[in-house]
């Protein structure tokens, strides 16, 4: 069958459409549009390229080169470091430590158990669907689109907030390593220019690349492998005096546990990092085996890193004091690493947490233009952000304008506790349909028992309604307001 208007063939999908039969079209060759409604009422074919976005989305090469498959185990590790170690030590620690005090080390471990569940599910999926890239992908594929968007959606808001909350860490420690006057002026002004710089590589096409993420995983390691050993001298001296009481007083009107579910909820996206990047990571390790190790292995490392750290920063300066200098200051571990008697160890740790951060930002704005290029393939974002002005690029409308949102959160909000318990909702969320796809896979593609899955999708849906009510409360309106959002974006075309 030929196209009446261009004379060239039509796609078999283009075809049952036409027919009036109930066969979907797929998305490479069959993206409803009004433009080609406009032609006719069912011809839309690739070959209608000229300046129309579909046709330049549809022919265009991937997105991102795949990379070399080597049997590299200890950089797939670091890779992953260096996409999880970021803002959730040198900022998110610290939080956790104001609501729940020393027992920040005890929601450390329950994040990361909750983490490693979602980890493997994530894993699994990337095994089980390697055209996949996200959960936005696998909730489509596995679940239904209403849940599908859900996950991007919540992907937006998680990583944007990340970055956000990133980006005011970058203006803390710089503001302490340039000994510039304090105040949350300067703080935004230097967070504006952590998420202008990354926005400018991305649009001059500079990419994320898995030997750089190793580099910056292991920098980011041993810099806090540092800080631990300098501060040892002043733990071993204080002793157990800033673990006593363990748990928030009940005299503080709060449940312990209650506390300690609130600083989970909150910790666990500091775990979130490694999930998106499955697909790099598969291509450098040998099999499906190692894909897991790798999880499990990253996971273990970040975890004994965040209690480690944890351990030394309330030891030395007391869970109060700790989360008091993250709240004002954004730069807690260098002010704590200032009292070792290692000198320079705070100039040290502020420059590890502003590369480690800076990275951080740049690692969240790329995968936030990528989301939004697939979203945009879907119809679930204007078709126009996912418009390629160069083969082998981002789209420079995507690129622009996450890092406009990610700038907006920074000014608009600017409070490191709201934006990253906003980043943690929605992560959360994220999980839940994460964890609740893998479930779907069929028996012979499960690889671990099916008990991971459903432990990881109970207790992150669980644990997504524990941070503030103000915050699931906005959370579950962005939720509506984004599925208001689809239904007029497919109901106007």
């Amino acid at each position: 069958m030929q196209c009446p208007v261009r004379g060239t063939q039509v796609p078999r999908a283009c075809m049952t459409e036409a027919q009036g039969t109930r066969t979907p079209p797929t998305a490479d060759y069959c993206l409803p549009t009004t433009a080609y409604r406009a032609v006719s009422p069912w011809c839309r074919c690739p070959s209608m390229q000229g300046e129309d976005p579909v046709a330049q989305i549809t022919s265009s090469p991937p997105i991102s080169p795949r990379l070399g498959r080597r049997p590299d185990l200890l950089g797939a590790v670091m890779a992953r470091l260096g996409a999880m170690v970021g803002a959730g030590v040198f900022i998110g620690i610290g939080i956790g430590a104001g609501v729940a005090g020393p027992a920040v080390t005890l929601a450390i471990l329950l994040a990361a158990l909750v983490a490693i569940c979602t980890g493997f599910s994530s894993a699994r999926l990337a095994l089980g669907y390697p055209a996949g890239e996200s959960t936005y992908e696998y909730g489509y594929k596995y679940l239904n689109r209403f849940l599908g968007f859900i996950a991007g959606w919540m992907f937006l808001l998680a990583e944007s907030a990340a970055a956000a909350t990133a980006a005011l860490g970058v203006g803390g420690y710089l503001l302490g390593f340039l000994h510039l006057p304090g105040g949350q002026v300067w703080q935004m002004g230097l967070g504006l220019l952590a998420v202008l710089l990354p926005t400018g590589l991305l649009l001059a096409g500079r990419r994320r690349s898995a030997p750089v993420m190793a580099l910056v995983g292991g920098v980011t390691v041993v810099v806090l492998v540092g800080f631990v050993l300098a501060g040892l001298p002043i733990l071993d001296a204080n002793g157990l005096k800033h673990f006593v009481p363990f748990f928030v007083p009940p005299s503080t009107g709060v449940s312990p546990w209650r506390s300690v579910l609130h600083a989970t909820a909150l910790l666990f996206v500091a775990f979130a990092g490694h999930q998106q990047i499955h697909r790099q990571v598969q291509e450098n390790i040998p099999g499906p085996g190692e894909s897991f190790q790798v999880t499990a292995i990253a996971l273990g490392v970040a975890t004994a890193l965040y209690l480690a750290v944890a351990v030394v920063a309330i030891g030395s300066a007391g869970a109060g004091s700790f989360a008091t200098l993250t709240r004002t200051t954004a730069a807690p571990l260098a002010l704590i690493a200032d009292s070792f008697p290692l000198p320079g160890m705070g100039l040290v740790l502020a420059l590890g947490a502003i590369l480690a951060m800076l990275h951080m930002v740049f690692h969240l704005l790329l995968r936030l233009s990528r989301m939004t290029v697939v979203m945009s393939r879907r119809r679930d974002m204007p078709l126009r952000l996912a418009r390629l002005h160069k083969p082998e690029s981002l789209p420079e409308a995507a690129v622009a304008g996450v890092g406009l949102l990610v700038a907006g959160l920074v000014v608009l909000v600017g409070d490191l506790d709201t934006l990253w318990a906003l980043s943690a909702f929605g992560a959360l969320v994220y999980a839940a349909i994460t964890n609740l796809s893998a479930l779907q896979l069929p028996t012979d593609a499960q690889r671990l028992p099916r008990i991971v899955a459903t432990v990881g999708l109970v207790t992150s849906l669980f644990l997504a309604f524990w941070v503030e009510p103000a915050i699931w409360i906005t959370g579950c309106a962005l939720v509506l307001a984004g599925l208001a959002w689809k239904w007029g974006m497919h109901w106007g075309r």
